[in-house]
């Protein structure tokens, strides 16, 4: 059984699907943790009525604004829980260093996209889903992938379309986005990292 350690930033929808999936969709692991790099996430409320412990590591508050000290304590607290795979669910900060190199092919992602499409650097949450309706685009869907030093950049394990209807806004498509896709195969992507089948 291995460890699962979840990186959050802010309402947890994507850590209650984890959450929700223990047992049933990810069978070969358990969420041992929760970490978020703000304070005031609720997903940090889904996690304590879980049982999860919690912990926050601020960049700015915590780090002085120093990214390598960041990854470093993140990287340490997730080793001091004996964690093995790291989830990101809605965590919007950059990963690298040190954290990276210990948890290489181990750290997933879940992104509001089909990659390559609306991916990269200052694509994330809404943003996401108004460049789709910008561009007209008539799918749109997730993406579950490993994490390297490209933002949205690593191997991609899975991802699920989702058809864009008339008059969505990107609220309404978001919502539509995490339900019929990113809640399905996030949890599927960690159970296959789990399972040793990455």
């Amino acid at each position: 059984m291995k460890n699962i350690g979840v990186l959050i930033s802010g309402g947890g929808t994507n850590l209650q699907a984890l959450i929700d999936k223990q047992g049933s969709v990810i069978k070969s692991g358990k969420i041992v943790c929760v970490c978020s790099n703000s304070a005031g996430a609720y997903g940090l409320e889904r996690a304590k009525k879980a049982g999860i412990p919690t912990k926050v590591i601020r960049k700015n508050a915590d780090c002085g604004g120093d990214t390598d000290e960041f990854n470093r304590r993140v990287c340490e607290y997730m080793k001091s829980m004996n964690v093995d795979v790291i989830v990101l669910a809605g965590f919007l900060a950059i990963l690298g260093g040190e954290l990276l190199k210990e948890y290489a092919d181990r750290i997933v992602n879940i992104h509001p996209s089909l990659i390559p499409s609306f991916c990269g650097d200052g694509f994330y949450g809404l943003k996401v889903h108004e460049a789709a309706l910008d561009y007209g685009v008539k799918v749109t869907g997730a993406t579950a992938h490993l994490v390297n030093e490209i933002t949205d950049g690593g191997r991609i394990l899975l991802q699920k379309a989702v058809y864009i209807e008339d008059g969505d806004t990107p609220e309404t498509l978001q919502r539509r986005v995490m339900e019929q896709a990113e809640w399905i195969i996030l949890p599927q992507a960690v159970e296959m990292i789990c399972a040793g089948k990455v």
